[in-house]
């Protein structure tokens, strides 16, 4: 049997994760990845007749804490596999780190695309190979295509486009692909929940991951503060054209395309356009100054070969936004311009711009 190495976050992807892969005859190792997060509220689910009740409200924030290891601990004895949870806490720091300093920076960060590219999918291959496990496994929804004639195997988004994860799996060393599976991305939610059932599992109705494992009461300023330190970064509000209209308790609060919350009213919608960190200014306009069609962006990874220094494809500027026709013009190794045909809403400095031709990730980068 072909052993496999699967992140268990002890949510109902990565359960039925584990199931699939051993009803498809892996030997499967589960690994979960303590962050150094215990808060027990970070891991709540909703109660279920029919399941053995795990406690909390209807919502839960993160995917790391102490009830979640618990969780993935039942799931990994209900399935009779071996399961390990090891202590990554100095590499969950580091993306405390970028989280905190690209937000000072004026910069609107993505911890999850860091994440996955630094941990889940850096050290769980290291510990693969500890462990002499030929693939990595994951309840991401997306998919590899397997490379036919020499080709190199393909990232393609997940079936379910509502739950597709492919946007924050554009960072993965490609040459990693050829490892890597994930059972569910054939799947829609609603038939992982009945997988889940069916097997018995008491996740199966446990509420999706919401915001950031590491900030579970969503308040990112206050989690700065404590990380780094009071730093003052209070500033004034003004509009386009460098009126002054208001003030703020600090620009880390804020972030592109934010309309609630400014403190100022205007009579009409007004919105975040963007974040000057060495002025402390934050700028506000209206819906339309916050489009946008040529985007730059650097820090490059390509998951396809040979591509021409011009082409076109579909861009995401965001998680959840759609994909947009584009034009791409690689301007160096490392840096590459996209000039969308309609303009866009929103566009972030430090969010990824991923890259699509249909369904396959040909790569991407961060927006500058």
């Amino acid at each position: 049997m072909t052993r496999v190495v699967l992140a268990m976050s002890g949510g109902v992807d990565s359960s039925v994760a584990a199931h699939l892969l051993k009803r498809q005859g892996y030997e499967v190792i589960g690994l979960f990845m303590r962050s150094g997060v215990v808060e027990e509220t970070a891991c709540a689910a909703t109660p279920v007749a029919s399941l053995p009740i795990v406690s909390g409200p209807a919502h839960k924030q993160g995917c790391c804490s102490a009830s979640d290891a618990a969780d993935a601990q039942r799931v990994a004895d209900a399935l009779d596999i071996p399961f390990h949870a090891l202590n990554f806490t100095d590499a969950f720091g580091r993306i405390k780190d970028y989280f905190s300093d690209e937000y000072l920076a004026g910069r609107t960060p993505n911890p999850c695309v860091v994440c996955n590219n630094w941990l889940k999918f850096g050290k769980l291959w290291t510990f693969a190979r500890q462990v002499g496990a030929e693939k990595i496994a994951s309840g991401h929804y997306a998919r590899i295509l397997g490379g036919a004639g020499g080709a190199p195997p393909a990232l393609l988004r997940g079936v379910d486009l509502d739950k597709d994860q492919s946007y924050v799996l554009f960072g993965l060393n490609r040459e990693l692909l050829d490892h890597v599976l994930f059972p569910v991305g054939t799947c829609t939610k609603p038939q992982i929940r009945q997988l889940a059932r069916e097997a018995g599992l008491r996740v199966a109705e446990k509420p999706d991951s919401q915001e950031i494992c590491f900030v579970p009461d969503h308040d990112y300023a206050r989690f700065i503060r404590n990380h780094r330190g009071e730093c003052d970064t209070a500033g004034e509000l003004v509009d386009t054209a460098g009126n002054v209209v208001g003030r703020h308790g600090g620009y880390e609060q804020y972030t592109i395309g934010q309309r609630r919350g400014l403190g100022v009213a205007f009579g009409a919608p007004r919105y975040v356009v963007a974040i000057e960190a060495a002025t402390r200014r934050v700028v506000i306009g209206t819906r339309d100054d916050l489009c946008r069609r040529e985007i730059d962006a650097d820090r490059l990874n390509w998951l396809v070969n040979d591509l021409p220094p011009r082409f076109r494809c579909r861009a995401k500027i965001r998680y959840l936004h759609a994909p947009a026709d584009a034009e791409v013009e690689i301007r160096a190794p490392d840096r590459m311009r996209v000039v969308f045909d309609a303009a866009q809403t929103g566009v972030a400095p430090g969010q990824a711009l991923v890259l699509y031709d249909g369904d396959r990730v040909l790569g991407g980068g961060w927006i500058c």
